[in-house]
């Protein structure tokens, strides 16, 4: 595989960790050099993590080994989100650095604003920065990262792709899409850009139901477009 870099971009997917982790480890069977990540809700919390350098059959393991109730703690007031994510920054910070600047790839996170603005964090806290891309509206409250509470960008741009091409002109993405079960539709053209789409989790907060499954589905489509598609 060529050594010329690329950046992921991985879409949002509500629980699409398994789908997520898949799409990773093929890129790392095929020696895929990545330069950058871009990634929204649990696009942002897998990319992180391997970011950070852990390989894509631990973030399987980490993210699938428990369901994802283990992570929240129930609001008392509910009005704001039924459940905070303290459990899953609190684990965050022990597994991710500090700040963005301790990533040795660039990465962004994309969330929006109470407004529903858009807005591709990449700088700051990284553990809040993920967390607040997995805050679901109505269903997660608002995660404050310098000072502005942010939710799950999926609401708004599932890929922050064209954010993301804007601040790294010369990146050349490679995609993975998961099938929407809620957020904005993508608008974005993607008929240039390599892109695996993956369907969506069917996944519920007590369950993430056949998780290892999902994960060889991707893989095994994402090895696939990477042995049929010129990336050199």
């Amino acid at each position: 595989m060529s050594a010329s870099p690329y950046d992921l971009v991985l879409s949002s997917g509500f629980l699409a960790f398994a789908s997520h982790a898949g799409f990773l480890a093929a890129v790392e069977e095929a020696d895929l050099a990545v330069d950058g990540i871009c990634g929204t809700s649990s696009g942002a919390l897998t990319g992180a993590l391997w970011a950070a350098g852990m390989p894509a059959r631990e973030i399987l393991t980490l993210l699938t080994e428990r369901p994802p109730l283990a992570w929240l703690v129930p609001h008392l007031s509910p009005w704001r989100g039924l459940f905070r994510l303290d459990r899953m920054v609190e684990e965050l910070e022990e597994r991710l650095p500090a700040d963005f600047a301790g990533l040795q790839r660039s990465f962004g996170a994309g969330v929006v604003t109470r407004e529903r603005q858009p807005v591709l964090l990449t700088s700051g806290s990284l553990p809040l920065a993920v967390a607040a891309s997995c805050a679901v509206p109505y269903l997660f409250a608002p995660v404050v990262h310098g000072d502005v509470p942010y939710q799950d960008g999926g609401v708004a741009d599932r890929l922050f792709l064209e954010p993301w091409r804007a601040l790294r002109p010369q990146a050349r993405p490679v995609v993975h899409l998961v099938e929407r079960s809620s957020g904005a539709a993508v608008q974005t053209d993607l008929s240039a850009l390599p892109v695996v789409r993956s369907p969506r989790s069917g996944a519920q907060l007590w369950s993430l139901g056949p998780a290892q499954e999902r994960f060889e589905r991707t893989r095994t489509a994402t090895l696939q477009l990477l042995a049929r598609t010129d990336l050199g």
